[in-house]
């Protein structure tokens, strides 16, 4: 089987279609996790997100347990932990678990922003402003957790030697100081933030410092990408997306909505700027438009992979996304074709 060009993963909000529940939103996602894994993915990731009805993986750690016995061979992990919402210890040893669960399979991102409000961080009983400041801090402890440092007064046993892939992940420059300085791989989340891209890669490019984890820098980039049979059909895939950047900017986040022909055209300046913006790290049409605007991004960035994200009405759409995507890639005309090689 063709290896793509460049490795490719997926990140999953676990989205929470209208008219729909969260256990449905599960089984679509552990669904969609297999498509990836038969498709060829490297990684599957999740993102923390709290107090969003359309988002059901506030539980990362759990929903990534769901995922891993869906699961055999991909890499699974947290695109991110929000690390202020937490204490380094738990982190341990949920990951560490995770580690005993599924060995060598674990990745923990690791994010500085909250991903909450203040309401949010009343429910969680933290102070997340103070919390923020001490991420540099919290991430040397779950380093240090995960190494079973003897300093430490109590050890987390799950933690303690597991093999969890640590990652930066952050949309500003100061993730990409933090990963070069720890000499960790670092994610950037330039599928809803592209503004300062160029600039965190460059400066975490030129302060990497080697470590024990990375000898060299290490890049991932994500995109919101979305293949069809034809660029107005993909087009019409992502105007599900498109509804929900929209919502959760003004203020009104909810289910995931099904897809609206004609729904660019219906916004007012002010809005479709703010999409424009968003879609400055994206891929969204047939497979040969896919895979030429993968490969630019992939060469504008030098990225060492890309990890996919984009929302999509109908599960099954986007479980064939994923293998059009992947089958562009490889250069194979179809998913069928893909298939084919894979059994081959």
């Amino acid at each position: 089987m063709n290896s793509p060009k460049i490795p490719l993963s997926v990140l999953d909000l676990v989205p929470v279609r209208e008219g729909e529940s969260v256990s449905d939103a599960l089984v679509h996602t552990a669904d969609l996790a297999r498509t990836a894994e038969r498709a060829g993915y490297k990684r599957f990731w999740v993102a923390e997100h709290h107090g969003m009805e359309g988002i059901a993986g506030g539980a990362t750690s759990v929903v990534l347990a769901h995922v891993g016995h869906a699961t055999s061979t991909i890499r699974i992990g947290s695109g991110g932990i929000m690390l202020p919402n937490h204490n380094p210890f738990v982190i341990a040893e949920q990951f560490g678990t995770l580690d005993a669960l599924f060995p060598g399979r674990i990745d923990l991102g690791l994010g500085r922003a909250p991903g909450a409000d203040s309401r949010i961080a009343q429910a969680l009983r933290k102070d997340l402003m103070r919390s923020a400041d001490d991420f540099p801090r919290d991430v040397v402890e779950l380093q240090a957790r995960f190494a079973g440092h003897p300093g430490l007064p109590v050890q987390a046993t799950a933690g303690v030697g597991a093999h969890v892939d640590l990652w930066i992940l952050g949309s500003s420059l100061f993730g990409a100081q933090l990963a070069a300085q720890l000499g960790l791989p670092y994610a950037f989340a330039s599928h809803f933030a592209p503004g300062q891209l160029d600039a965190a890669l460059k400066l975490y490019r030129e302060r990497f410092e080697p470590s024990e984890t990375l000898a060299q820098p290490h890049v991932m980039a994500a995109m919101t990408v979305i293949a069809a049979d034809t660029d107005e059909d993909a087009a019409l895939l992502g105007t599900s997306g498109d509804q929900s950047f929209v919502a959760l900017r003004t203020g009104k986040p909810g289910k995931l909505k099904p897809p609206v022909p004609g729904y660019r055209e219906s916004l007012p300046p002010e809005a479709l700027a703010m999409l424009e913006f968003q879609r400055q790290a994206s891929a969204i049409g047939s497979p040969e438009t896919v895979r030429d605007r993968i490969l630019a991004f992939a060469e504008r960035t030098a990225a060492d992979e890309i990890i996919v994200a984009g929302h999509i009405w109908d599960p099954a759409a986007r479980q064939r996304s994923l293998e059009l995507t992947m089958a562009a890639m490889r250069g194979a005309d179809t998913p069928e074709t893909m298939a084919v090689e894979t059994a081959s």
